[in-house]
């Protein structure tokens, strides 16, 4: 049996591709490192924060129900302070949350709003 070590990339589908990639890059510090249309014509970014890569991909019909990601981050108060302060609408405040690891213990989350209503959380 094939064995699997990580996940590759998450895809979000989005409105407008260049509007979410602004989002992304500026309020969150991804970078696109590769974009093409598919065969079919559909407009695709490749965004790298780390080694996590985010890939848009643009579609007309889109819905955000029962998906999201999370990012974690070393300054939480810093982050959700300069989020706000952008104007990136806050779906759910920060709240305290139930570590899954010691390193969590003092952890809080909150989730922001992307520019298709997806749900973008933060950590730490």
């Amino acid at each position: 049996m094939a064995k699997f070590h990580r996940i590759d990339h998450v895809a979000l589908h989005v409105k407008d591709v260049d509007v979410s990639v602004r989002f992304y890059e500026s309020h969150f510090g991804f970078t696109t490192y590769f974009r093409s249309p598919t065969p079919s014509g559909i407009d695709i970014a490749y965004l790298k924060l780390g080694d996590t890569v985010l890939e848009l991909t643009g579609h007309a019909d889109v819905t955000t129900g029962g998906f999201h990601f999370c990012l974690e981050t070393d300054d939480f108060d810093g982050a959700v302070a300069d989020l706000k302060a952008a104007g990136v609408a806050v779906a759910t405040p920060p709240h305290k949350t139930a570590p899954r690891e010691a390193r969590e213990a003092t952890w809080r989350r909150v989730v922001f709003s992307g520019p298709d209503g997806e749900p973008v959380e933060l950590r730490g």
